[in-house]
This record gives C-alpha cells, structure tokens and sequence, in this order.
C-alpha cells in the first residue's frame, strides 16, 4: 500500500451528532461541521473510535480520505462471535459517511473496500461506537483492480472475430463447425463455461496456483480443463466450442493479465445504490455447492414471516437452513429411497487431481437437489432425485391406463420430488414419470405445482390431491411406510403435456404430429422439444411458461391447458429477435435462461447470452398460432435492455461479459423499489441488478466481500409490513459451484444474503 499521512487526535464530537446538525443547519453549515469534526482531516492515515452512536445497535461514522470523504465507498462489519459468521455491508455517502444498522451485539472489525481504493486495515469497534475510517489507496493500477467484479476481468476475453464463423473445424480455424456465429461462440463462453461458477475471478484469471510443469500456458489449460471431478465436464464444453481455438483463446486471456493488462474501473455506487444494506451468514461448508434458497412463497412474501430460510447444496445433498433472527444456521440429509443410490457427481478412476482437493471426494449427492420452492403451508418443496435408477414406474409407460402415458407415455426421469415439513422436520418423497429441474406453485384452487426439467413434457402435481385426495390423509413420509398408497397419491395427484404448437393452425392440437425435426408436413402440428429450464406461472390465466435455453437465440413457450388435459393442452413459441429484418440489430437478443412474471401477465426473462433483461408482452403479438408462428414472429412483443457492464472485446453482436443465470420479479415489493420490479442474477458481476423499466435506470447491488457473490436464485419476504424497510428484504445465496474460489480461498464457507433498501444511506 501507498505510504499515506498520519492522522492526528480526532475531537470528541461524534460524527453521527454533526450529522444530525447538518440536516437542521443546513448545506452551507454542514461543510463547515464536517471540517470541525474531522479536522486536519488531509493528514489521516489511521482509522479510530471518535465517540458514541445515538442508536446502541449501529456503528456509525465517516469515511476519510487524503482529498477529503470517500463516498461510494463500502464498509464492511464482521464477526465470528455469533453462532454463524455474520457480516453487514452498506455504502458511504455523498459526505463520506454511514451506518451500519442492525447489528447483534458482538465484537466487529471494520474496514472499507471501494473502487479506486486499497482495502483499508480493519479497526476493532462494537455496537454503539462512532468512526473515523481512513481510507487506504492502491499503488499499481493491479491492486486497485483487484476487487473488480469477475465480468470486468472476464471482457478482455478477445472472442474470434465474426468473418471466422461458422467454424471449419480442427483442420481449419479451429472452431467447431457446429458454432454457426459469434453469438454462439460468445453464448457457449457464458452459458458453456460459467454455468458452475464465475470465470474472470481471480482464481481463474491466473494461473500460478496451478503445480506441474508446462511449456506453455496452452498447456496450463488443457490441464485445468481437466482436473478435479467436474474435469471432465469444464473438457466437454470447450470441445464443443472447438479445443484448438478455444485453449489458445484462454491462454491469452490469462498471458496477458498475468503481464499487467487491467480492465476498466466500475462506476462506484450511487444514487439508490448507495441505500443497500447487505447482512451475510455463513451456512454450510468449504465445499457446499448451495444452487438455490428460498424464504417464502412466491405468491404471498407473508408466508414464512420471520421465518428460517432454507437452501439446498447439491455436492452433499443438505437441506441449509438459517435463522436470522437467532444468527444461527443448520443442516439436514435429504434422503433417497435407496441408500445405495449412487451420486450424481460421479468420479472417473484415475481423474486427474484438483488443484484444491487432490483426488479427494469432495462432490457427493445421490439426492441431486436442486431447486426449493416454499408453498402456502409454509412446507419446502424440492426438486431432488429420489431413486436409484432412472427407469419409470409401469404406469407412466406405454400400455398404461395412465391417461397421460397414453397420450405421451415417459420411460425415464432424472430427478424426482421430495418435500420438508418444518412442523416435524420429515420428509416426503415424491415419485414422477417426468424430470423436474426448477418448480413454481400456480394460483388455482389446487395450488399444483409445476415443474420444467423434462425436454419432452412440462409436468405437474396437485397439491391439493396429494395431501388431501380421496386416499386418505398423506403422514407416510419415508418410502418403507407405505409405499402402495404414496405410489397410489402420487400417480392421482400429477399430470404432464408435451410442448405441442398448433402449426397447422386449426385451433387445435391433434395426432399425428411433426417431431420438430427433419422436413415437416403442414397439415399437422409439431412438436418442440430441448431441455425446459426455467418456469413461471401466469397469474392471470393460469398458463405455464418456460425457457428452453441451449442454442441461439433460444426460446420461451406457453402452455395452455385447457379444460381436459393433455388432450386440450396447446403451446406457443416465441424467440427473442436475433437476425430478424424488422428489427434493428442492437435490439437482437440470445439465449433465455431464467424466466418470471409481472402481476399483470408481462413476461421477463434474462437473456444470459448476449446480456439483456427483457420483457415480452403477448397482447402485442399479431400472430400466436399457425405455421408462421414458429419463433420469429412476434418481435413486437419484446424490449430488450442491455444489463450494465462493459462488452467482450472484439464482440460485433450483443456480447455483455456479465453472465445472468436466472432473473426473478419482485411482484409483491419486498425489496423497496416498487411493485413488479424485475430483477436480474449479475452472477458474475457480483451484484442482482435491478431494473427500473419506465427510465431504464439500473439498479446494481453488487456484493463486494467476499468476492465471488455467484447467484442463481432470489426470493423475497415481509416479515412486518408496518416496519419499513427493516420489515422487508430479498435474499440469495453464494450459488458457486466452487466455493473454494470465494475470496479467502478452500476452506471457506458458503454464504446467504439478505439484501435491503431502505430510504437514505443514513436511516437506522
């Protein structure tokens, strides 16, 4: 760090009483005030303790630096003297000054992180005290970088440049001729190879940690795409890019960061974002892999209030579980039918070691949870395999009386269901002819369930038949009870229709009908399949819709049941605009990824390839069904707005360097800007990133300690509707797939976040 003046004494006056006087005496006084309490200020250097806050639950104080305030700048308390770890986050303002507000009693260090700033040393303080922070600054252009977010690092990525697409091959340019654009290649550098975790953090933008010798730093590569026991995965996407390309295009990356080059600076927070709280627990482990969290349901944020909130980490198959009120957190096994069910995380013999780990084990889930999801009972659904073969039970095949295996019989499913009870703290295991991947409750009488995760169906359980249907009530909660009446409940309680469009545009969907590929004939329908990810219900009419990510430009579709499914069940299709001639192409967009609603039906989804947010309005929509409603022909229902962030370099299309895995809408303003709000996962930007779709304004509420904040999932919660902004907040997790690349490195723990807006930067 730069050698920096010392600071003198500070006076006895506390910061949080000229703040107080400012807002009576007004702006001019308030200059000469802030002087008064920090005076010789120009020659600070350390940080201390000036006097007592108004409020013994808050640390207040002011940031100093050697031109005056810092503002935009966070600071950051913690402690390990809680039952979990625990650490609060708020950013200064426009005088330097802030409040850390909430804070259990406990002994906290203190410190300050800021764009254009070295991390400050941490001064111990406690509840109640008043400080004088003295900002440190960096001294080469590469500390200061060093807390950049991930997708800073991750735009100096130089992608091929578009006259290379399509690919010719390995004996050509490299690039596998499957890669028919750059929008492919630059979706497949987002969604092939950050799907896990985070790429342009520091442990991926650097290779020194790597042992062995190598004559190159292709070779580095080729070796850290294949160790550890996700190896072989991190192997199979770049392949599919086209290894000889891509391992040189990686290898440049890190040459030239490793040699100095550093990205922009990120805008400090402002304006809104500087009214983010931001309180952090530990839950799990150095090796939790928690993909989602969940607080409430989805339909009423009252449900659960004050409530735990739950995670699942699929490496160990645990059900997370924090209690913010008591700073305490938990965990349970979610069980398998079979408890010889081998884990989803298989090892191939001989994989090479981790770089972390070596060859230990350290990814093991038969369960394969996935997503939790939180009904009106306040009971925890899961998405989460229950048996050990993947073979389906006789009644969802073909030659069943199954009226749904008779219109589309399923043979297998991946993953299955399974739901916490928090009352008795059992399980209940849910067999499904479908695969299930995330899950969202309906608003209908019966409260279904509905589930993407399957390619071929969209499928369904109804809540109300399950717990409550004419075979009596449903208590079995392990397999081994009873499993002739749970098999009996949950054959009756589910449903599924495969994804079929009325091409042929009689009104109707009738068999026979086109697979969706090879030549089709026009008089029938068509059926679409690819793996449906992310799933919302409408609240207005009921309707199901999901994105089927994969492939550029991806797509979203609509099904509608009907009155008699599956035999009235009918989609829809519809794709973002990419390469259509009735819209300019700075409004192209690719690859849907999450998707949610507004309370009035809008549809957004987040476009994780080429870094958008968008909406789509089907009222908007000449057309919806008939042979030219094949994807394309809606551009009329969509707005597309770019996320903030810089672009990859060399990029012609869309090519944001941040990655959204998924995106969530805040319909019931539990956050605090507003109803509807819809908001999108910076999973490696380490921020949520709020939208404002009348201005377009962003809202970035990024995450700055620990770096690495990689999220997946949000919920939101009220816990007191009449108190404020304290009442109320969203929340979501350290999703990596490695949190061994966390700052602080293996060893550390995941993390749930709850986020916060409240009205000033000051209010406490």
């Amino acid at each position: 760090m730069s050698s920096t003046p010392q600071l003198s004494a500070a006076p006895s006056t506390s910061v949080r009483d000229v703040m107080h006087r400012m807002l009576s005496l007004g702006a001019c006084l308030a200059v000469v005030l802030i002087a008064s309490s920090c005076t010789l200020g120009d020659r600070m250097g350390t940080s201390s303790v000036v006097g007592a806050a108004e409020d013994d639950a808050v640390i207040s104080g002011v940031v100093q630096g050697r031109d005056g305030p810092e503002a935009g700048v966070w600071v950051i308390a913690e402690t390990d003297d809680l039952e979990t770890g625990f650490t609060k986050i708020v950013v200064s303002d426009d005088d330097g000054r802030f409040v850390l507000p909430e804070l259990p009693d406990a002994s906290y260090e203190v410190w300050v992180r800021g764009y254009g700033l070295a991390d400050s040393e941490p001064l111990a303080a406690a509840p109640g005290d008043d400080l004088v922070l003295a900002a440190h600054y960096p001294e080469t252009p590469q500390e200061e970088a060093s807390v950049y977010p991930a997708s800073y690092w991750y735009s100096l990525m130089e992608v091929p440049s578009e006259s290379d697409f399509p690919g010719t091959g390995p004996s050509g340019n490299g690039i596998s001729t499957n890669i028919r654009s750059q929008a492919a290649w630059i979706d497949n550098l987002k969604q092939g190879c950050q799907l896990c975790h985070q790429l342009g953090n520091q442990i991926t933008r650097e290779t020194s940690h790597i042992d062995g010798s190598f004559a190159s730093s292709e070779e580095v590569w080729s070796h850290r795409l294949n160790f550890g026991q996700r190896g072989p995965r991190m192997s199979m996407q770049v392949a599919g890019m086209g290894m000889e390309r891509a391992v040189p295009q990686f290898a440049d990356w890190t040459d030239r960061i490793m040699a100095g080059e550093v990205p922009p600076q990120p805008p400090r927070p402002h304006g809104e974002e500087r009214n983010v709280v931001l309180t952090l627990w530990d839950w799990g482990d150095g090796t939790s892999y928690v993909h989602d969290e969940v607080a409430s349901d989805k339909r009423d944020p009252s449900v659960n209030a004050g409530g735990a909130v739950y995670g699942v980490s699929m490496s160990d198959d645990q059900l997370l579980i924090v209690n913010p009120g008591k700073n305490k957190a938990r965990d349970l096994r979610v069980p398998v039918w079979d408890p010889e069910t081998e884990s989803y995380f298989s090892t191939a013999p001989g994989f090479q070691p981790s770089a972390f780990w070596g060859e230990e084990v350290i990814l093991n889930g038969p369960a394969n949870v996935h997503n939790p999801m939180m009904d009106q009972e306040g009971r925890v659904w899961l998405t989460s395999r229950i048996r050990n073969s993947p073979n389906n039970p006789e009644w969802c095949r073909e030659g069943s009386s199954n009226k749904y295996a008779q219109y589309a019989p399923i043979n297998f499913s991946g993953r299955q269901a399974s739901v916490f009870h928090p009352d008795t703290e059992e399980f209940t295991l849910i067999d499904t002819c479908f695969g299930t991947h995330h899950l969202q409750l309906g608003e209908d009488s019966e409260n279904t369930m509905y589930f993407s995760g399957d390619s071929r169906v969209i499928g369904w359980v109804s809540s109300s038949v399950l717990w409550d249907g004419p075979a009596g009530a449903l208590v079995d909660r392990v397999r081994d009870q009873a499993p002739a009446r749970l098999a009996a409940r949950a054959e009756a309680a589910q449903g599924w229709c495969p994804t079929v469009i009325d091409s042929n545009g009689d009104g109707r969907i009738t068999k026979p009908w086109n697979s969706g590929r090879g030549e089709a004939d026009p008089n029938l329908d068509t059926q679409l399949t690819g793996f449906a990810y992310g799933i919302i219900v409408n609240p207005v009419d009921n309707s199901i819709w999901i994105a089927r990510t994969g492939g550029v430009p991806g797509r979203i579709f609509r099904l509608e049941l009907g009155d008699n499914p599956p035999l009235t069940c009918k989609a829809e299709v519809y794709e973002p605009p990419f390469e259509n001639s009735a819209v300019p192409p700075d409004q192209w967009g690719f690859s849907p990824r999450g998707i949610d609603i507004t309370r009035d039906g809008i549809i957004w989804t987040a476009l994780s390839g080429s870094s958008h947010l968008a909406s789509f309005d089907r009222s908007k929509c000449k057309v919806l069904n008939g042979p030219e409603a094949t994807g394309q022909h809606c551009p009329e229902g969509w707005t597309l707005y770019p996320a903030p962030g810089p672009q990859m370099k060399n990029a012609v299309t869309a090519g944001g360097a941040d990655f959204h895995y998924y995106n969530w809408v805040d319909q019931f303003n539990t956050l605090g800007l507003g109803e509807d709000i819809p908001i999108a996962n910076g999973s490696t930007s380490d921020a949520l990133l709020a939208l404002d779709p009348d201005s377009g304004e962003w809202v970035r509420m990024r995450v700055p300690y620990p770096m690495g904040f990689y999220s997946r999932g949000l919920d939101g919660r009220i816990d007191d509707p009449d108190a404020g902004w304290k009442g109320r907040g969203v929340w979501a997790d350290f999703g990596t797939n490695a949190p061994w690349h966390i700052e602080g490195g293996a060893g550390t723990s995941s993390k749930i976040v709850k986020f916060q807006i409240r009205p000033g930067p000051l209010a406490y």
